[in-house]
């Protein structure tokens, strides 16, 4: 489980620098707009590629930083969730975001349950 966590959150952030950034800029540049545009400024990828790692490597930190960073995560996107539904405006940009979202909350809801289940194996 905890190797399809890791890769879980590799794919988490390459999706995100797809659809962040990637595609944005395309989208933009292709219809002569300025590149920057679109773009959904966001380095939540960077700590997904950091706790991935994290979860290859077990150092001493996985426990802590697996539930702190599962908890921010599960609080902000049901916080934009509530947000979002309480008046949702669909359009590409905002349903990629969407998407993306549903997978993340999904992803770290697996993840805290892990580390929950799994503390011994984890900080030992």
């Amino acid at each position: 489980m905890r190797r399809f966590l890791a890769d879980f959150l590799f794919l988490l952030a390459a999706w995100t620098l797809v659809i962040k950034y990637i595609f944005p800029v395309w989208y933009a540049v292709h219809y002569g707009e300025p590149a920057m545009t679109y773009v959904m400024w966001d380095f939540w990828w960077v700590a997904h590629l950091w706790l991935g790692w994290a979860l290859l490597k077990q150092p001493r930190y996985l426990f802590a930083l697996g539930i702190t960073v599962s908890v921010v995560e599960i609080v902000i996107v049901v916080t934009k969730f509530v947000m979002f539904l309480s008046a949702p405006q669909w359009d590409v940009w905002r349903t990629n975001w969407f998407i993306n979202k549903v997978f993340v909350l999904a992803c770290f809801v697996l993840l805290l349950a892990y580390l929950l289940r799994n503390r011994k194996a984890v900080t030992s």
